[in-house]
């Protein structure tokens, strides 16, 4: 099966839908926390590169600042 044939179909057209969504919505929280945040560089990076949502989940995970809040 080619990749033509295959977008060619009902699955691939859905699977191609669920992966335009998926990464738009990490993509734009990542995107709205980055310049939230005022971190110019990740916002660009996340912004240019398309990795289908793994850049996004690893800026959300492990580098976006941490909001300073009062802990009692």
């Amino acid at each position: 099966m080619t990749i033509e044939s295959f977008f060619s179909t009902s699955l691939g057209a859905l699977v191609f839908v669920l992966i335009i969504l998926w990464d738009a919505a990490w993509r734009g929280t990542a995107l709205w926390k980055s310049g939230r945040k005022n971190q110019l560089v990740w916002f660009i990076c996340l912004f240019i590169f398309n990795t289908i949502g793994i850049l996004p989940i690893v800026y959300l995970a492990f580098f976006q600042k941490k909001d300073k809040k009062k802990r009692r």
